[in-house]
């Protein structure tokens, strides 16, 4: 696969290409390059299950670290936090990796004792030099700690806003030998990475079978590979991690570089969140390509207002962050982040709007995907589907193969591994059991993906649809009113449910997506039902399906657990809705399955459809 060749566009794009960013020169990606071999079983997190081997090194908390790290003096580092050495430091110590956990701490190791909304990182120093830290990166309202844990103390006044490029630093700046797409927008991301990956790894396929030489490092185990990072999981080649969020912290994020450089992956595609932009996560890359998908409210309990969460997106579309950006011309703030970022940009447009760089054409839609054209700046038609169903999977798709093309990859290429994603956890998810209706699960969780999914859904069902939705505890409250009337203005049966209460009161967050649902007019609205129990709830929109209907859980998606209370019970939606499937068939004639109805006591009935 070439690196980073010229790409047929416009003159405002403009393929990637080792160029004068922020952080220098650097080689093209897709090849190797004079790092240090190694091999690896990466370290699991307690509740994962991970290949391991019969000589396996301690079992450490926290995600996998590269196995060879160059140590890097801590003299160094301090010079590059532009301060001198610590007094206490000794002569000739060194650091082998960086943690913001104390709990992660590994001999050799950084800790970054951050300053907290309730705790001070430094509170837990002596926890990390007892586990073998040899430094610790600080404020100066921690150094005091610091220093009496014994600890030598890197002092600077903002240690989170350093914390990025110093792991980069200790981990051998591993991003400048992957290609890096970074995506962001409030909808799409997960679905969008995993379009990628799969576009990515068709053409490392499309080498192979070129006869091109493959670019293998030293010792490595594989080569060839590419990355994913995202809401799900971090996919290193095939070995698959649970993620505990989007994107992770900057710590993390470096050292997950590292092990994929060092098991040979070449690319990656991971989500970029506006909590990562804003508190440092990636600090210390620079993105070959930033993607941005759309933007609508969300996250304003983080964020002040619209502006300002525009604001933190638009970061990653700096000449500090990336080198060139995609960006979908279909949506209004992307349209404004086009004419203002100041890096090459190449545009998307799903709605085939002419003044797009790529845009879709002859657009199909189906029940389990769509098929178009995807039709290029320099006269170029690519076939193309997008593997889910819905027009906002379409601009997924999109969005993935423009990105792909700026990269230097074949546009059919990138088409036709997109396409052959086989689907996204948790995203439209199919659940089949053998029931003559479609039943699936989506993680929509905000007003405009509940609509979207929704409207996507009623295009392909020729019955009636039922949702069943709940709104997440402890998150934004303006989007609950909002999000009950979508469901109730856009499905014959809405059952609002708890998603993950958190601290509140399931019924507190109920009663406000039932008075949404109230201001919806009864001439306009499907029959509500309230039940606070989801799984009961998701029997209750079984219970009415009929041949040819739709059924969809929203709200949690892949999420395999549900938090009420502070407590973390195991719940898939995916299970649930299969095994009241399966009830529902093997008990036709049950009371509850014979209709739609649980205990009065336990569901709210607003029937308006008489």
């Amino acid at each position: 696969m070439p690196g980073r060749p010229a790409s047929p566009a416009p003159s405002r794009s403009a393929a990637v290409r080792p160029g004068p960013a922020s952080a220098g020169p650097r080689p093209p990606s897709f090849r190797g390059g004079p790092h240090g071999p190694g091999t690896l079983t990466a370290v699991p997190h307690a509740d994962q299950s991970q290949t391991t081997q019969k000589d396996a090194a301690p079992v450490y908390p926290g995600p996998p670290r590269p196995v060879r790290v160059r140590p890097t003096p801590l003299a160094e580092l301090a010079g590059q936090l532009g301060i001198e050495a610590p007094v206490a430091t000794e002569e000739g110590a060194e650091a082998t990796g960086i943690t913001h956990d104390s709990r992660a701490v590994r001999p050799g190791d950084v800790y970054a004792a951050l300053p907290g909304a309730r705790v001070h990182g430094a509170d837990f120093a002596a926890q990390a030099a007892d586990l073998g830290a040899v430094a610790a990166l600080t404020d100066p309202a921690g150094a005091e700690r610091v220093a009496a844990a014994g600890l030598p103390a890197l002092v600077v006044p903002d240690p989170r806003a350093r914390m990025g490029a110093l792991a980069a630093t200790i981990y051998g700046e591993p991003g400048e030998d992957l290609l890096q797409i970074g995506i962001t927008g409030t909808s799409g991301k997960t679905t969008t990475a995993y379009l990628m990956e799969g576009g990515l790894r068709a053409a490392l396929a499309a080498d192979r079978a070129s006869g091109a030489p493959a670019d293998r490092n030293e010792g490595a185990q594989a080569a060839e590979l590419t990355g994913l990072i995202g809401t799900v999981e971090t996919r290193i080649g095939d070995e698959r991690i649970k993620s505990e969020r989007t994107t992770p912290e900057a710590t993390d994020l470096q050292a997950l570089f590292a092990v994929m450089r060092e098991r040979g992956v070449r690319s990656v595609a991971m989500e970029v969140s506006s909590h990562a932009l804003v508190l440092g996560r990636v600090d210390g890359c620079v993105f070959d390509i930033a993607v941005f998908n759309n933007l609508s409210p969300e996250h304003l309990d983080f964020h002040p207002d619209m502006e300002d969460y525009y604001r933190a997106k638009a970061q990653l579309f700096t000449k500090a962050r990336s080198r060139a950006a995609v960006i979908n011309h279909d949506d209004e703030y992307g349209q404004r982040l086009a004419r203002e970022t100041q890096i090459p940009v190449t545009t998307f447009s799903a709605e085939g709007h002419p003044d797009a760089d790529w845009r879709a054409a002859g657009v199909e839609i189906g029940p389990l995907g769509s098929t178009f054209t995807a039709l290029g700046p320099e006269g170029q038609a690519v076939r193309a589907a997008a593997p889910l169903p819905g027009t906002f999977n379409v601009a997924n798709a999109l969005a993935a193969i423009t990105a792909l093309v700026v990269a230097g990859i074949d546009p059919q290429t990138a088409a036709d591994g997109v396409a052959a994603v086989p689907g996204v956890p948790g995203r439209l998810e199919r659940v089949d059991a053998g029931q003559p209706y479609l039943a699936v699960v989506d993680y929509a969780h905000k007003p405009d993906a509940v609509e979207s999914v929704l409207r996507a859904l009623r295009k392909v069902t020729d019955g009636k649809l039922h949702a069943v939705l709940g709104c997440g505890g402890d998150r934004d409250p303006h989007k609950r009113h909002a999000m009950g009337a979508a469901l109730a203005r856009l499905s014959d049966t809405a059952v609002l449910t708890s998603d993950n209460p958190r601290s509140e009161d399931p019924l507190a967050i109920l009663a406000a997506m039932l008075a949404g649902a109230a201001d919806v007019p009864t001439h306009e609205r499907g029959t509500v039902l309230v039940e606070e129990e989801r799984a009961v709830a998701i029997a209750a929109a079984v219970a009415r399906a009929e041949p040819g209907d739709t059924v969809v859980v929203a709200g949690k998606g892949h999420e395999q657990g549900q938090d009420i209370a502070g407590v973390v019970r195991a719940f898939d939606d995916r299970q649930v809705l299969r095994e009241a499937i399966e009830a529902a068939r093997q008990h036709p004639g049950h009371p509850y399955y014979a209709s739609a109805a649980p205990s009065a006591s336990r569901t709210q009935h607003h029937d308006d459809q008489g």
